[in-house]
């Protein structure tokens, strides 16, 4: 099992630093990307079909209008986890919703706390 971890831009990878920091502590392999949905469709799509076949959990790291985690969940059937970035909690306040309001049988799981995310992630390696 692997944990992919894929970034919406070169900005969240402090964040994603977070989560490989733990998943390294954890004994969990983990491959990271950046492919923006609203930018590089095709490279996201891409990415997807390279673990089409592995035994993946897909964690998605976009802020704002996050597409990226439900654009992940729509095109594949492996889970994911959002974990998106906030600058502070008005950030928050404001950019939640797009990671939470997901549409019909796109099913993201969303977590806030990068150390969380990967702890997710290694109770659900232990299932599959």
């Amino acid at each position: 099992m692997k944990a992919v971890i894929i970034m919406g831009s070169n900005s969240d990878q402090e964040w994603a630093k977070k989560i490989t920091n733990k998943l390294t502590e954890l004994n969990i392999e983990h491959e990271e990307h950046i492919a923006s949905a609203h930018k590089e469709a095709k490279k996201c799509l891409e990415i997807l079909e390279k673990y089409q076949d592995q035994s993946v959990i897909y964690i998605t790291i976009a802020g704002r209008s996050n597409a990226l985690s439900g654009f992940v969940a729509g095109n594949s059937n492996k889970p994911v986890i959002a974990c998106p970035p906030f600058k502070d909690k008005e950030d928050l306040i404001i950019n939640i919703h797009s990671t939470l309001q997901m549409p019909s049988n796109v099913p993201v799981l969303t977590i806030l706390d990068p150390v969380n995310c990967a702890l997710a992630v290694k109770r659900i390696s232990e299932l599959l």
